[in-house]
């Protein structure tokens, strides 16, 4: 039988990227996202969670969202669910589920740190009078 593993997060960072180099020289950003669902209890009320989910971006697209994201910035994450292994220096084996990035889509406003008004590809960007580019 086959199997899919394909996700998709639409919510916002929780942290800045935290950007790295492994020791051959390929970045890795970790990334937090939340995801807020709402949904009505048995009693009527609206009960809105929260689920936190680790993500990580490798290569170009991890340098861009070190660059260009920050805390709170909405993003939408498309990847696939990765399981971690692991021993600890006592030998206590741990593992963790995370999403590895295959795409992650800039959704706000960019932190930029080069020319005010400039994207992430470097191309002016025009805004209006409240601040959003059109």
């Amino acid at each position: 039988m086959s199997s899919v593993n394909r996700v998709f997060l639409l919510g916002n960072l929780t942290r800045d990227p935290d950007l790295r180099q492994t020791p051959s020289g390929i970045s890795v950003a970790d990334l937090g996202v939340a995801v807020n669902d709402k949904y009505r209890s048995k009693a009527g009320e609206l009960v809105e969670t929260t689920c936190f989910v680790d993500v990580v971006a490798w290569g170009r697209q991890a340098e861009t969202c070190a660059q260009f994201l920050s805390k709170g910035t909405p993003v939408m994450v498309e990847g696939r669910l990765q399981l971690d292994k692991w021993e600890t220096e006592k030998g206590d084996k741990r593992s963790r589920i995370r999403v590895k990035a295959d795409r992650v889509q800039f959704l706000g406003r960019l932190r930029t740190q080069g020319v005010a008004g400039e994207g992430p590809t470097g191309v002016a960007v025009q805004e209006d009078e409240e601040g959003i580019p059109f």
